[in-house]
């Protein structure tokens, strides 16, 4: 029997020539083909039957067959593991902080995976990656991307290459264009018969500040760090004569930030070529961090109250707001201008374009386009609110985002202003920007988008009038312009150290400069309200010429008497009589009235008097029960009006009084060791002279705990309390924890400490 099989099987190798390698032909001879020895029968798969038919004869001619199909090229290829080899890939691509499971990656820059296959790799094999992003991918658009890794296809956009085999592994090298769409992709491999889907099987890709190919490239690395990698930082608040930091945690890398952003991306129903372009990605999260229009992040309050959600001013940083929006995919309540400025610079970094907040002291809201704001006062100069949209807040934050304009002529690459705060409305729709920083400098507020609000908010003039109907403004007289008054001190946290940098000259320059001059020429002449003559003529030479000014702390303690004196001083030689009026109100940081306070109003004499002091006290009993009513954060705001009986001339004078408060503090060590326990301890003792009511302890710590509320009820005067909190720290590095203390009658005591973190 053994005889025979061996003679039909010789006489295949006529039948099917290719069935059988030229190493088995030679040596295919009864001599070498022993009872017991095994044959390995040809692979292709093709000769399955034939491999079928003879295995019954075999058997009986005591010869051992073996089919190694699994094993040779006659067996399908298939994918049958994806390593996405994510520490070394993050490490290159800096998103190695993301608390992420997938893989993410930077835009026109390579990284690699390690795919297993169910056999080794031959000469014809097939290995195609397939990366697919969107509802529906198609080829046509580039949501739908084909890389065949063996076809050596560098010169195209995309592209993929085997670099390296080892046995069943091969490791391909993926590289994305510069301009790449942005989001969440799919990966499948297909060998050709088989098509893998991996677990975890999403790569995320963001746009790449440190590729040069990349429109929001970014050339020095401590700004990249400062603007992509900061997951905390400042935001500057008060007023012009008291500007303050306000820590904020950004917290881009934390649990569920990145996939809220692609879920925003998503929202925006952006065409798939939009995805690429950071002009417009910018332009369309100023409106989604709003949720005016389009149901978005974050909901704007103003009204001082806000039961149902968070009082703006409790927020310590962006990551609780967009953690609940994206779990929930309801409107977060609630929020003001640092607090969407917070959210967008988290937003923004994020997704891999720079971007920080800015603040703008004296900024002009102008509602008419017309680069003036009105202020409108009674006869005892006191404002009245109902009489113009138009107002200047103590400070206004939005952000900037850099990156290249190729939309417009050249000149205008680098940092773009954006705003979610929801004021105008811009083609339909509450947004703003992006508006080049350097436009705006020079008055070009014809170039896209929004430049003309931004302009006007860093350069309008305040013209101050004067009402006698409360409700009109029919008979109204011009009291007094000031036209260097708006657009002060613009402010944003200094690169790699925690401290403010003032940035006011990239937006304007020095004012009553040649440039200056032509900068607001330019901007008048594509403002169709108002002419160019109008715009720029020159105030009147002053006859007289009084200066107003308030002598007294312009910080307050809340609980005590506010003891001032009101300033006039004669700086003419001549001397005057006038008619002084001076109100006193509390404001919130808008502008906006809560209360009547006190007024005076007096006949001043300058002869034998150079300087003037006209004593002024207010008492608490006067404010305090104003400030206990509202969750905001109240300032005093003075106005002085004084009218030269001899020439009919007018002065007015505005000041901005803050409160102070106690500190809080934090105790801890300076350095922990990373998943093991240390205590936190935040300590505030109450030394007002007035109880602080229904005081609430919000704390934060990005990489070490989410943020805790802790109800800490009444503190009396004199009274001290301590609470403490038990953390594990998940990550290493330099951490930063950020307490805040909120009371009925005291808003906003903060403190924030940073630990050190090693393995």
């Amino acid at each position: 029997m053994f005889n025979v099989f061996c003679k039909l099987l010789k006489s295949i190798m006529f039948q099917f020539p290719h069935s059988i390698s030229t190493h088995q032909q030679c040596t295919l001879t009864s001599a070498n083909l022993i009872k017991g020895e095994r044959f390995i029968w040809p692979i292709q798969k093709q000769h399955q039957t034939c491999y079928n038919s003879w295995l019954p004869l075999a058997k009986l001619a005591g010869i051992k067959l073996k089919n190694t199909m699994s094993k040779t090229t006659g067996d399908p290829l298939r994918a049958v593991g994806v390593d996405f080899l994510r520490d070394d890939n993050t490490h290159l691509h800096h998103t190695n902080e993301f608390s992420h499971s997938s893989l993410i990656v930077r835009r026109g820059q390579e990284f690699q995976l390690k795919v297993t296959l169910s056999r080794e790799l031959q000469d014809n094999d097939k290995v195609t990656l397939q990366l697919s992003i969107g509802q529906t991918p198609m080829p046509s658009n580039g949501t739908f991307i084909t890389l065949n890794a063996r076809a050596q296809q560098d010169a195209q956009p995309w592209h993929a290459n085997i670099c390296q085999t080892n046995g069943k592994e091969c490791v391909i090298v993926i590289t994305s264009p510069a301009d790449a769409i942005i989001g969440k992709y799919l990966l499948t491999v297909d060998t050709g018969s088989n098509i893998y889907s991996p677990p975890k099987n999403f790569i995320y890709i963001l746009f790449n500040p440190w590729c040069q190919a990349d429109s929001v490239f970014m050339p020095d690395d401590d700004k990249r760090v400062e603007y992509i990698l900061n997951d905390t930082g400042y935001i500057y608040v008060g007023s012009v004569a008291n500007i303050r930091e306000r820590p904020w945690n950004f917290g881009q890398f934390e649990d569920d930030i990145l996939d809220c952003c692609i879920y925003l991306l998503d929202k925006s129903q952006l065409k798939a070529s939009a995805k690429k372009d950071p002009v417009i990605i910018s332009r369309v999260m100023s409106a989604l961090v709003n949720s005016d229009d389009d149901r978005g992040i974050l909901h704007a309050n103003w009204t001082g109250h806000y039961t149902g959600g968070t009082a703006p001013l409790a927020w310590t940083g962006s990551v609780p707001i967009l953690q609940q929006y994206y779990r929930t995919q309801k409107s977060v309540l609630y929020g003001q201008c640092w607090v969407f400025s917070g959210v967008v610079t988290t937003v923004m970094r994020c997704l891999g374009i720079p971007c920080r907040s800015v603040s703008n002291f004296g900024s002009a809201h102008d509602t008419e386009e017309n680069l003036k704001v009105d202020i409108y006062l009674d006869e005892k100069g006191r404002k009245i609110d109902s009489l113009t949209n138009d107002s200047v807040w103590n400070f206004h934050v939005w952000n900037e985002v850099w990156m290249k304009r190729l939309d417009l002529p050249s000149g205008f690459d680098g940092w773009q202003a954006i705003d979610a705060t929801p004021q105008e409305i811009s083609q339909g729709i509450y947004q703003c920007g992006p508006s080049p920083v350097k436009a705006i400098k020079n008055g070009e507020v014809y170039l896209p988008y929004d430049s003309k609000f931004v302009f006007a908010a860093v350069n309008a003039d305040k013209i101050f009038w004067r009402v006698k109907n409360e409700k009109s403004t029919k008979d109204c007289v011009k009291l007094w312009e000031e036209i260097k008054a708006i657009g002060k001190n613009i402010s944003t946290k200094a690169v790699g150290k925690n401290i403010r940098e003032d940035i006011t000259t990239q937006y304007k320059f020095l004012e009553g400069t040649h440039e200056e001059r032509k900068s607001v020429e330019t901007a008048y002449s594509f403002i169709s309200k108002l002419s160019s003559h109008e715009s720029i003529s020159p105030p009147n030479l002053l006859k007289a010429n009084l200066k107003l000014g308030v002598e007294g702390k312009y910080s307050l303690w809340p609980g005590q008497p506010v003891d001032l004196n009101v300033i006039v001083e004669n700086e003419s030689v001549r001397s005057w009589t006038g008619c002084l009026v001076a109100s006193c109100q509390l404001e919130s940081y808008t502008g906006k009235v809560y209360a009547d306070l006190s007024t005076i109003k007096q006949i001043v004499q300058t002869e034998g008097k150079p300087v003037i002091q006209i004593p002024w006290k207010i008492t608490a009993d006067t404010y305090m029960q104003k400030m206990m009513s509202t969750e905001d954060e109240l300032l005093i705001k003075v106005n002085i009006i004084a009218e030269v009986q001899e020439t009919n001339e007018k002065f007015t004078k505005q000041i901005t009084l803050n409160f102070e408060h106690p500190p809080l503090k934090i105790e801890m060590a300076d350095t922990a060791k990373i998943n093991q326990d240390f205590t936190c301890a935040f300590i505030f003792k109450n030394t007002l002279s007035i109880p602080l009511e229904n005081c609430k302890l919000y704390v934060e710590g990005l990489g070490i705990f989410m943020m805790e509320v802790f109800d800490q009820g009444d503190i009396e005067p004199g009274k001290i309390f301590k609470s403490k909190i038990v953390c594990a720290p998940k990550k290493t590095g330099l951490k930063k924890i950020v307490a805040k203390l909120n009371s009925t009658q005291l808003k906003e005591i903060t403190v924030e400490k940073i630990i050190s973190i090693l393995e």
